[in-house]
């Protein structure tokens, strides 16, 4: 059986983004979205090599401690000449589980990654708050590192971000970058984000407002001053906007409403789509930024619920745009597939009736109305040869 850095390192080479290694079984990858086997010709994982690999990878008495305690860790790992990994070890049955998180070891530009024209406008913004928000897995991660590197290499700030781990290493520029990990420069996030508001601050980048207090002071961060780029694991803006409010109570929501309106600038959320030519994936953007009319309907409770629909009806005037619409852009430009945006978009049936008004391509019209629904494939039986030795 390969080392560990081997395995990482032929997964990286076949542009994986995620590696599982599991008791039992052969090293597992997930590749453009689908879950299939590193290689056919070795054998499966034992425990013992597991263990073998957890120790490799835990290499501080403070993540020793913290697996012993809460059986599973969050850390980073390098492989020389190949990148960075974002690793989970945990327990599963009582057997050591490996799941690693495939990161480039260049920082990506913004123009590299598909994102419309007005991520870079948002990212040039000078003070307030920023959320880049989606499931786990659909580019969050690179997309702040982008906007990151972006105000890097074209102002000169300080930016202090707060990871766990951290993943992209950013070099300074013309920005001066300092980069603190949880567990190794700092506890946790909201004492990270109270004593960066000390360390004289433009930029700051909260891996993930996790708890309300981390909410509380990355609010109070964006309304003194500065630029607060963080990630929520949520769908939508208008979902972005009630998960926030709900980290509070009830006699506290009237004025945290009054915070966020005055102190968002924009939520960017991100599905990531199958390319047509099946090479790799691109993100399906939604994009809200605050305005008069955004600012009031999170000012009130009433109107909070139409936030989606402002964002479509006022796409053309603001840059804005929904998921339906970024969707939509992408089929007209023949970048993806009909039936994988039936996944992604929010409406299907009412996405179909728009698609009708777009040109279809050929491939599309073969197939004639495609079904709102499909049923997902099951657990693969891992029989492509593309991704055999």
């Amino acid at each position: 059986m390969a080392s560990l850095d081997e395995i990482l390192k032929l997964a990286a080479e076949r542009k994986a983004s995620d590696v599982h290694l599991k008791a039992g079984v052969v090293p597992v990858v997930r590749r453009h979205g689908r879950m299939l086997p590193l290689s056919k010709q070795w054998k499966p994982m034992t425990s013992a090599q597991l263990f073998g690999f957890a120790e490799q990878l835990l290499k501080t008495e403070a993540e020793r401690t913290k697996f012993d305690h809460f059986k599973e860790v969050d850390l980073g790992y390098g492989v020389k000449g190949v990148g960075r990994f974002r690793v989970n070890v945990f327990l599963q049955r009582g057997s050591i589980r490996i799941v690693a998180r495939v990161i480039s070891d260049e920082v990506p530009e913004l123009d590299q990654l598909g994102l419309p024209p007005i991520v870079e406008k948002i990212a040039n913004r000078e003070r307030g708050l920023i959320l880049v928000t989606g499931v786990t897995g659909s580019g969050k991660s690179t997309t702040l590192a982008a906007m990151i590197n972006h105000i890097n290499q074209t102002k000169n700030k300080h930016i202090i971000t707060i990871e766990d781990p951290i993943e992209f290493l950013i070099r300074d520029r013309r920005s001066l970058i300092s980069q603190r990990e949880l567990g190794l420069d700092t506890t946790n996030f909201s004492a990270a984000l109270r004593a960066a508001l000390r360390q004289d601050p433009d930029v700051i980048f909260i891996g993930e407002m996790r708890d309300r207090e981390t909410v509380e002071t990355a609010l109070i961060a964006a309304a003194t001053g500065h630029l607060v780029l963080s990630t929520l694991h949520t769908f939508d803006a208008q979902e972005t906007v009630n998960r926030i409010l709900s980290t509070f109570d009830s006699h506290q929501q009237d004025q945290v409403r009054r915070q966020l309106a005055s102190t968002l600038q924009a939520v960017i959320s991100q599905r990531l789509a199958p390319r047509k030519d099946r090479k790799g994936v691109i993100p399906a953007v939604e994009v809200m930024v605050n305005n008069a009319r955004i600012r009031e309907m999170i000012e009130t409770p009433e109107k909070t619920k139409h936030i989606a629909d402002a964002i479509e009806t006022s796409a053309k005037a603001t840059g804005m745009q929904s998921f339906d619409q970024s969707l939509l852009q992408l089929i007209k430009k023949d970048t993806i597939r009909l039936k994988d945006a039936l996944k992604l978009c929010n409406h299907p049936d009412d996405f179909y009736l728009r698609y009708s008004g777009i040109a279809p391509t050929q491939s599309d019209t073969k197939v004639g109305k495609p079904k709102t629904t499909e049923d997902l494939p099951s657990f693969p039986s891992f029989d492509l040869e593309e991704d055999d030795d």
